[in-house]
């Protein structure tokens, strides 16, 4: 063993028997992500449910190609990828301007990450994403999304179920994922978010029986979503900007998750690694464009793995990246993951984004912080909660063009930050 104490090294391929086990483990921890950001996006676009388990299905896709892509040819490391909360908010923003508005805007966004890499300049970037603006950035992400979750924890106009009842639930499943995480460990620990999803689908059908269905029958075991796929170039300055914006963050969630896993494993060859795995990055966001589905990013949750498991294995991702390119062509398997009720999407949601919060007040205080520190993060928070709080009928008086960006709660806020870090208390 080395000093970290690894049974596997990077490049160490495990037994199969082991190699598999590792690898379904790393499966469990990528599903519920793409489930739960994959269905607030799906229902978003489409009404019809047959639409948004093809949806889901690209998103399996996606993520399963840029899995192996980066393994084998990226950053080459122990990363897990996923769709981004970030353009999340994007896609939010621009709802109102179309689908093909929304996705040539993630085309280009994926085009100008993957240049900027290429050609060295995002390295000059990164000297403007201090640690009070990255802070920032991460509990922008959180706050506002708000308004989504409290969207899935209540109940539809029409529903027999009291928004009552589902409040309880929500906080009640919450309070019991925070728990269990205090006592849990190991694999139990890593997996906390599918088991609270499972468990907490199966006790909300219990309780309301007439909210979890899904008529298997209307679905192909074996399906392509490739069929009758289109893509139509569609720009909007107001859309572009705000997602070039979330793009900046998408990028520097990308480059802190590669570079956590670099140094814990001590490699010395990080700059080649960060230019292929954003390079990489971007150009799965550019297919994820042409595909129609929201863009990956890769996971920062690998090191606690890592060390949990005492492997380091790259190769273990191999097989995980294998079963979600399969899943992708299972539409009755993907129609079954996407029928968990919008409560329990709505309340793992907000444990994930507590986690969030938790990483930028983190990053916050990692560093000396004063009066002048908290100003910098405060306002462009609250700047950010009180735009997405704002009424759509308000929304709707602004101009077409500028809602995208100033209707965006997390693009006023990281402007409002910038401004601030950079022109009020430079040099402070």
């Amino acid at each position: 063993m080395n000093k970290l104490g690894l049974k596997y090294e990077l490049d160490e391929a495990p037994p199969l028997p082991e190699l598999l086990l590792f690898g379904l483990q790393w499966l469990a921890l990528t599903i519920p992500t793409i489930i739960i950001i994959g269905q607030v996006v799906a229902v978003l676009h489409f009404d019809n449910p047959g639409q948004q388990v093809i949806y889901v299905q690209k998103l399996f896709f996606i993520t399963g190609l840029v899995m192996l892509a980066q393994v084998l040819w990226g950053h080459r490391l122990p990363l897990i990828s996923g769709p981004a909360a970030v353009l999340l908010i994007g896609i939010l923003a621009g709802q109102a301007s179309g689908i093909t508005t929304i996705y040539t805007s993630i085309f280009i966004g994926g085009l100008v990450l993957t240049f900027l890499s290429i050609t060295g300049l995002f390295a000059q970037l990164k000297k403007f994403f201090t640690s009070r603006v990255v802070a920032t950035i991460l509990l922008l992400i959180a706050f506002t999304l708000t308004p989504t979750i409290m969207n899935m924890i209540l109940p539809s106009s029409g529903s027999q179920v009291s928004a009552l009842f589902n409040i309880i639930f929500a906080i009640s499943l919450v309070f019991l994922m925070f728990v269990s995480n205090k006592f849990l460990t190991g694999i139990w620990k890593s997996t906390l978010i599918i088991w609270a999803m499972l468990i907490g689908s199966l006790a909300y059908s219990v309780m309301t029986p007439a909210s979890v269905a899904v008529d298997a029958g209307n679905y192909k075991v074996l399906a392509s979503f490739f069929t009758d796929m289109t893509f139509e170039l569609s720009l909007e300055f107001g859309v572009l900007i705000s997602f070039l914006i979330c793009f900046l963050a998408l990028s520097i969630n990308d480059l802190g998750s590669i570079q956590s896993v670099g140094e814990l494993l001590k490699l010395e060859d990080m700059p080649k690694r960060i230019t292929r795995g954003v390079s990489f990055t971007g150009l799965a966001n550019v297919l994820s464009g042409f595909l129609g589905v929201i863009g990956p990013v890769n996971f920062s949750l690998s090191p606690g793995i890592i060390v949990s498991t005492s492997c380091a294995s790259r190769l273990t991702l191999i097989p995980t990246a294998l079963c979600l390119l399969l899943l992708s062509f299972l539409p009755v398997a993907i129609a079954f993951m996407d029928s968990i009720p919008p409560v329990i999407i709505g309340a793992t949601l907000v444990y994930v984004m507590c986690s969030q919060v938790s990483a930028g007040l983190l990053m916050a205080f990692s560093n000396k912080f004063n009066f002048d520190g908290g100003l910098v993060i405060g306002l462009p928070v609250m700047l950010g909660i009180i735009i997405a709080f704002i009424p759509a009928e308000v929304l709707n008086t602004m101009p077409v063009s500028l809602r995208p960006i100033i209707g965006n709660g997390f693009v006023v806020g990281v402007v409002a930050v910038m401004f601030l870090e950079h022109i009020v208390y430079r040099g402070k």
